[in-house]
């Protein structure tokens, strides 16, 4: 069975008969399977560069200007501590406002706090459980909305 099958599978199982309801109902499920599964704190990074980094990141903006940014908003080379995460928050750091669920870290480095999107994120550690936890709900945001 190929890993993609392997994943649905188990964001089936999680869903159950919620998979058929609106997005919203899908969401609070997985977030609370979440919340049950999930050991916190754990670290996490971007998945891919954030949405305000895009043009830096693809190229074209200017690399000082990008190194200035990253000092006050959140980027996916950083790595934070995921502290805990909640349903109906919102945040200008989050690509899907209103539809995923809200993550709050804490970057190492400097220890400021964001609240970023769960879906855009990653566990450090690949071994870890958290790590398909993270990754299953990013890839069922992603091909459900």
């Amino acid at each position: 069975m190929e890993r993609s099958e392997k994943q649905f599978q188990r964001i089936d199982a999680i869903l159950g008969d919620s998979r058929d309801q609106d997005m919203g109902t899908a969401v609070k499920v997985f977030f609370e399977h979440l919340r049950g599964s999930l050991v916190l704190p754990c670290d996490v990074t971007g998945a891919e560069d954030f949405q305000w980094e895009e043009r830096y990141v693809i190229g074209g903006a200017s690399p000082r200007e990008y190194e200035r940014l990253r000092k006050d908003q959140p980027s996916y080379q950083d790595t934070f501590e995921l502290l805990k995460i909640e349903l109906g928050v919102v945040s200008e750091w989050m690509m899907f406002p209103g539809e995923d669920i809200a993550a709050e870290v804490r970057r190492k480095s400097d220890k400021k706090t964001f609240i970023l999107g769960l879906a855009e994120l990653k566990a450090v550690d690949r071994k870890s459980p958290n790590y398909q936890l993270i990754e299953d709900f990013g890839v069922f945001l992603v091909n459900n909305r």
